[in-house]
C-alpha cells in the first residue's frame, strides 16, 4: 500500500477515535434544548475527516511515471528537517508560554519568530500583521465568542 493511503489509514483511526468521543459526550440537562450543542462541531470534523479518509483509502492509485516525487529517505537532508523541528519547538514553546506571557505578547512573537524561520525578513511588514492578527483573533474571541484569554503578562493583569 502507497504512504498516503497508510497516512489516511492512520488519520481514520483517529477521525473515528475523536467521532466516538464527540457522540459518546455527556450532556448537561440545558445543553439538550440548545441549537449548537458542545459536540457538534466535533461530530461534523470527525464525519467529514471520515470521508475524505475513506476517499484516499479508496480511490484507485493513479499511474505515474516519474518516480522522482516520493519521499527518498536516503536524501532526508534536503527536506529542510531542521526547519521542520525548530517550528515544532517553537509550536511548543507559544503553547507553554500562553499563560505566563499572555495571548497578544505570545502569539505576535510566535507569528514574527516563525515568519523569520520561514525566511521572511522583512520586519515592517511581520510585526503590524502579527500586532493585527493577534489583535482581531483575541477580539473575536473574548467579545464574540465570550472566552476569556489573558491579553497580558501575569504582572500586568
Amino acid at each position: 500500500m502507497a504512504l498516503d493511503k497508510w497516512i489516511a489509514v492512520v488519520f481514520l483511526t483517529v477521525a473515528v477515535a475523536y467521532g466516538y468521543s464527540a457522540f459518546t459526550y455527556p450532556l448537561l440537562p440545558f445543553e439538550l434544548n440548545m441549537v449548537f450543542l458542545p459536540n457538534t462541531m466535533p461530530m461534523a470534523l470527525s464525519v467529514i475527516a471520515i470521508i475524505l479518509c475513506l476517499i484516499v483509502i479508496l480511490s484507485p492509485k493513479p499511474v505515474t511515471t516519474d518516480s522522482g516525487s516520493d519521499i527518498d529517505l536516503s536524501n532526508l537532508g534536503d527536506y529542510k528537517v531542521t526547519q521542520t523541528l525548530i517550528l515544532v519547538a517553537a509550536m511548543l514553546a507559544y503553547a507553554l508560554a500562553l499563560r505566563p506571557v499572555g495571548f497578544l505578547a505570545s502569539t505576535v512573537l510566535f507569528l514574527v519568530a516563525t515568519g523569520w524561520i520561514l525566511g521572511e525578513r522583512r520586519l515592517h511588514i511581520m510585526i503590524p500583521v502579527a500586532l493585527m492578527g493577534a489583535g482581531v483573533v483575541w477580539f473575536l474571541v473574548q467579545q464574540a465568542l465570550g472566552i476569556f484569554l489573558r491579553p497580558l503578562p501575569w504582572f500586568l493583569s
